[in-house]
This record gives structure tokens, sequence and C-alpha cells, in this order.
């Protein structure tokens, strides 16, 4: 294993030690097992998104390795990232609480649903991924990067985020929940205004952006926004 896969699955194995922390320790129990389900679907896309890349499209692990509000370069993106953050964590404690609580009486259909909707974001994600080898974890411009208008990007402008907000959505449907829906439905206000605020500055830093927006209409969901 080379110093690039050595990182990456640190970082991932991180990654899956607080969200074990963030399930169970609100949750108060290892009987749990829709917080196992999640988890465990986490694990297994995130490996198998890993590998890919780390065979397939090295640059874009190297770019995705510096994440977080600290890695941002642009104040309102600090912010963002910082609110976003802040709801990312806000799910999974909500959800795990609730299920502890016993606040929601969710049916086995809506979690199988919910885990559907978390491996669905993610395949939509991995495919965002294969088609612009320049989505970085921060906003930013890369030499050499160019508009990628080919795959999910011929359709909408930021595929990548519309597989976050179906990943998100199906997060507290899968663990049982339907207050984490609350915070859930926060983060996407937060995407949209990361969005819209990654659009202004590619507009002004990246070549062809613009035509690119006139090309490709939709942000989200071809056909409504």
């Amino acid at each position: 294993m080379d110093d690039l896969a050595r990182r990456a699955y640190a970082k991932l194995a991180r990654f899956q030690i607080t969200l074990a922390v963030l399930i169970f320790l609100p949750a108060w129990s290892l009987a749990y097992w829709q917080g196992w389900l999640v988890w465990t679907l986490f694990l297994v896309c995130c490996v198998a998104i890993t590998q890919y890349f780390l065979v397939h499209d090295r640059a874009l692990i190297e770019r995705r390795m510096e994440s977080g509000p600290g890695a941002e370069r642009e104040p309102r993106q600090k912010l963002i990232q910082t609110f976003s953050s802040v709801l990312v964590v806000a799910i999974f404690l909500v959800s795990a609480l609730d299920h502890g609580r016993g606040w929601s009486s969710v049916p086995l259909a809506a979690v199988l649903i919910g885990a559907a909707l978390i491996v669905l974001g993610f395949a939509v994600m991995f495919l965002a991924f294969r088609d612009n080898s320049f989505a970085a974890s921060i906003i930013q411009v890369d030499r050499g990067q160019k508009v990628i208008d080919t795959g999910l990007y011929a359709r909408v402008r930021h595929p990548m985020y519309s597989g976050a907000l179906i990943m998100f959505a199906g997060i507290p449907l899968a663990m049982a929940s339907w207050w984490g829906l609350v915070p859930a439905a926060l983060l996407a206000a937060a995407i949209v205004w990361r969005l819209t605020d990654e659009e202004r500055f590619l507009a002004r830093n990246l070549a062809g952006y613009d035509a690119y927006r006139g090309r490709v209409s939709a942000r989200l969901v071809p056909g409504v926004w």
C-alpha cells in the first residue's frame, strides 16, 4: 500500500470510528440494527469508491484529501462549511437520540427506503466523481481545470450535491428517525447556499463556466431547479 492509499484509508478509518460514536453513543446501545445498517452501508460504499479511484483516478483522491472548514480558502465557504459540518453531525446525533428515546415509530419499509436512498446517493456521487476528476472537497480551480459537461454534468450542474442530498435524506429514515429529517432539511438549505456561492466563484475563475450555465439550466434536479 503506497502513501496515498495509506492516507486515504487512514482518513476513512477515522471517519468510520467517528461515525460509530455518533450513532451508538447517543443511542446508548449497540443493539441498534438500523445504526449498524447505516454504518455498514457507509463503510462498504466508501471503501468501494476509494479503492476504485485509487486505481483509476488518483488525482481525484489527492484533491479530496483536504476537506472541512479549515481547508476552505474562501471566507464565506469557511462559514458555510462550518454550518454544514454541524448539521451533518446533528443528523446522526438527533436520529440516534430519537431511536434511544423512542420518539419515533418508523416502519420497516421506511427504513429500507432510507437505506436505498443512501446507496443511490453514493452511486450518484460516484458517477459525478468519475465524470469530473476536478471534484475537490473544497472550492478551488486547479491548473488545467476545464468545464465538465458530459455524463451527469450534461443534465445538472452539481450532480455531486444532488447525490449528497439524496444520501442525507436517507440517513434519518434508515436510522429509524423522523426527527432526524429536521437537520437534514437544514443541511439541504446549506448545500444550496454552498453551490450558489460556488457558482459565483467558478463564474469568476473558470473559463467557459458562464457558457456552461447557459447550456445546462438545472442546478440539482432536471426540470425543477
